[in-house]
């Protein structure tokens, strides 16, 4: 089993951090994880978010909280030092990047050829609107035209050719908003566009962690069987922030898989 989106932004660059996310691991069962950092926590990426900051004063203030603590190579020094070392499962390294097309450039000429074993992509922003910090974020906005936009989004982010898979490809779902129109199409042209990229998609427990009573578990099921037509390579993965969430309702998430 495999868990691959784990986060490690709450601990130092230490071997012994990166430790207790592989004895977690090893605990629930799980032959490889999947460390990764979001990248505004670098300095390198810190521009392409000038427009949601502007957009928002509550994501400012979360903004400069949180970002450009480090530089890429203080990570990139960790990952080797990571892997000189023994650890009890398999580690890949890789980095969670937002997606704003007119950035595509820089993201990778930061990325390619760095020596890391995965990119992530996510879709965070909508129009510079932060639809994953807060459900009250979403009073007056139009659902529909949201909806529209995110999967636009997802479908420009995969079409890109940066990025190796999509992180929780229908995370836009999480506080329980529904647009009026069917979502099939965007489905499969999600499946499509990620086929003919070989890129692979998530089935995530975050999400439902995050937010039970509103968010199921996984993709939607027309998404996963979507996927499952195409062919389209699925990683289980819980999106941990910690590592005591390391392995979260993965077993689930591959009976989901399984059943789609």
């Amino acid at each position: 089993m495999v868990d691959g989106h784990i986060h490690i932004e709450r601990g130092g660059y230490t071997l012994e951090w990166i430790g207790r996310f592989a004895d977690e691991g090893l605990e629930h069962g799980l032959d490889e994880i999947w460390l990764l950092e979001h990248c505004y926590r670098f300095r390198e990426f810190v521009p392409m978010y000038d427009s949601v900051c502007a957009y928002s004063g509550y994501v400012n203030q979360w903004f400069h909280r949180q970002a450009g603590v480090l530089g890429l190579d203080d990570y990139l020094r960790l990952i080797h030092e990571a892997r000189k070392s023994a650890f009890p499962i398999k580690i890949k390294f890789g980095l969670e990047i937002c997606y704003f097309k007119e950035f595509e450039a820089l993201v990778s000429g930061l990325t390619k050829d760095r020596g890391f074993d995965f990119v992530l992509g996510s879709v965070h922003f909508v129009d510079d609107f932060a639809f994953d910090h807060k459900a009250g974020h979403w009073d007056g906005m139009d659902v529909d035209r949201i909806y529209q936009k995110y999967f636009e989004t997802s479908l420009e982010l995969i079409q890109s050719g940066i990025y190796d898979g999509i992180a929780h490809p229908d995370c836009i779902k999480l506080f329980g908003h529904t647009p009026t129109f069917s979502l099939d199409g965007y489905y499969e042209a999600m499946a499509q566009a990620l086929s003919g990229q070989n890129m692979y998609a998530e089935q995530s427990s975050g999400i439902n962690r995050r937010c039970p009573d509103t968010a199921e578990l996984g993709m939607n099921k027309d998404l996963l069987r979507c996927m499952k037509k195409h062919n389209i390579k699925i990683i289980t993965v819980s999106d941990a922030h910690c590592p005591e969430d390391v392995g979260w309702k993965i077993p689930e998430l591959n009976r989901l898989i399984a059943e789609a």
